[in-house]
């Protein structure tokens, strides 16, 4: 019996590793800046860059 209670307590800590190993990552790049119709015109579609 205790070899039945390990399996099952084996099956669910890889359950919950296998869960967390496979989360999409998160993209951390910043939006484009948002540029007015004067910048648009003067600079181009991407605005000044700095």
């Amino acid at each position: 019996m205790p070899s039945a209670v390990k399996l099952t307590v084996a099956s669910i800590v890889l359950t919950a590793l296998a869960a967390c190993a496979t989360a999409p990552a998160v993209d951390l790049t910043p939006p484009p800046p948002k540029v007015d119709a004067k910048t648009g015109l003067e600079y181009g579609s991407p605005g000044p860059r700095r």
